[in-house]
């Protein structure tokens, strides 16, 4: 008889498999595809609250654009850590220096290296619609804040304009619609503070519960 998490493990492996490969195939010319977000991570950033000493997580981190603002926000004393699950996306953050503003974590978010409460905040680029298990996944990555905590869902554009780049259509089913992330951030460990879904960006606040 087949154990169910054995079809558990298939799937993660092949959840897995898929990722690595779309991104894999897009690592090198990523930066150069869109090479004016980054005043956009920067305010999304700035948005997240942080402040001197903090330790975060940029969770999906691609080539790491976000790591030279959280680096400002934290400053010295703080501690900045870049997980991604392709590897060539890391090479692309090592090559563009950024490996110099955060440690770069060759990981999956649904399994992280780090100890329950250990950060007190996770930023999380087009990370959502790359999750194999939403409601798991974000689980996972509230166990590793503190409690009052802080998440950032960002994209730097708006869900409307992301669809229209990727020839397709808004639908209700839409993980990042406001009435179905509510209540996936809340069944997960999260209480959502602010939500913004405009034409140059979209940004979801919010805050780890006790």
């Amino acid at each position: 008889m087949r154990d169910m998490s054995d079809d558990r493990a298939d799937d993660h492996t092949h959840d897995h498999t898929h990722v690595q490969e779309f991104f894999t195939a897009r690592a090198a010319g990523w930066d150069r595809r869109f090479p004016d977000d980054g005043p956009a991570y920067a305010a999304a950033v700035a948005d997240l609250g942080l402040r001197e000493g903090d330790r975060v997580l940029d969770a999906g981190c691609g080539t790491g654009r976000a790591l030279p603002p959280l680096r400002a926000a934290v400053g010295s004393s703080g501690t900045v850590l870049g997980a991604e699950l392709t590897p060539a996306m890391l090479r692309e953050a090592a090559a563009a220096g950024r490996d110099g503003d955060g440690t770069l974590l060759l990981t999956d978010v649904a399994a992280l290296p780090l100890r329950s409460g250990a950060l007190d905040a996770v930023f999380a680029a087009g990370l959502i619609a790359h999750l194999p298990h939403p409601a798991e996944n974000l689980r996972e990555v509230a166990r590793v804040v503190r409690p009052g905590g802080a998440l950032a869902l960002f994209h730097p554009i708006g869900r409307a304009a992301l669809a229209a780049r990727q020839g397709r259509s808004l639908t209700p089913d839409d993980l990042r619609a406001e009435h179905n992330l509510r209540p996936l951030l809340a069944g997960s460990g999260w209480r959502m503070t602010s939500y913004a879904d405009e034409e140059a960006r979209f940004l979801a606040l919010a805050v780890r519960e006790d």
